[in-house]
């Protein structure tokens, strides 16, 4: 299986969807399963604004009270889910679009925070692989929004997007976790690195090597190594059909 994990960002333009079902067709054409976790954090951003909600984040958590969980799921179990589907299924890719609420595949506790109350915010404590090995049986490719089962209350909760796909990639035990990106991989004067440790990853954040908008992807591959993914792929559209980009690998 090979998991990707789809910025929101890139959800609005027409030309991404189109190649994001080419490179999804391309993963199959390999004889690998594709699976998608996308987020949407700028739809819902806009449709928060749109009515009269003002967008919180606490140390670049979005805050989630019962208003905004509403918008949230709306935007991603709805808008953002269902125009992935719909480009896959123009593409002729048989694909569904899921959450992480039904059957109760990502289960969740509220997310404790100490500077303060994140609110509708879930943190991981299981996936239930089920609806997606019924789905992945029946060569029906999953799209998977990370709105998430509350374990205790049974609410719905908000859930990091990058966290949802590496979950989801550990528990199916994927060969891998691509985290598209709008850029070929991680840049070393100038070229791609096909490969770093996550140990010198962090070294080279630190080292100003990695810098910018990069850290934060680099840091969900890391923390997607580190949490039992076999390996973590930074690229855009065009490497996940060459195989190309950076590869994020554990300790040996």
């Amino acid at each position: 299986m090979v998991v990707l994990k789809i910025g929101g960002n890139e959800l609005d333009d027409d030309a991404f969807l189109e190649g994001l079902a080419k490179a999804v067709q391309a993963i199959r054409h390999e004889g690998h399963v594709p699976v998608i976790v996308h987020g949407g954090g700028k739809a819902i951003a806009e449709l928060q604004q749109k009515l009269g909600i003002e967008p919180r984040f606490l140390e670049g958590l979005r805050i989630t009270d019962d208003a905004s969980l509403d918008i949230a799921e709306m935007v991603l179990s709805g808008l953002m889910n269902k125009r992935i589907v719909r480009v896959l299924v123009n593409a002729g890719v048989r694909a569904a679009g899921i959450s992480g609420v039904d059957d109760g595949t990502i289960y969740v506790e509220k997310m404790w925070h100490p500077l303060g109350d994140l609110g509708r915010v879930g943190d991981i404590r299981d996936v239930d692989p089920h609806l997606l090995d019924t789905l992945i049986a029946s060569e029906i490719v999953p799209v998977v929004s990370p709105i998430s089962f509350g374990a205790m209350d049974g609410l719905s909760y908000n859930v990091n997007a990058d966290h949802a796909a590496t979950a989801i990639a550990a528990r199916l035990g994927a060969i891998k976790l691509v985290f598209v990106s709008n850029v070929p991989g991680v840049l070393v004067a100038g070229r791609v690195c096909r490969a770093i440790t996550a140990d010198q990853a962090e070294q080279w954040i630190e080292e100003g090597i990695i810098f910018g908008g990069m850290i934060p992807k680099v840091r969900s591959a890391v923390e997607a190594v580190r949490n039992g993914v076999a390996q973590a792929v930074i690229t855009n559209l065009a490497g996940v059909q060459e195989n190309g980009g950076t590869g994020i690998l554990g300790a040996k």
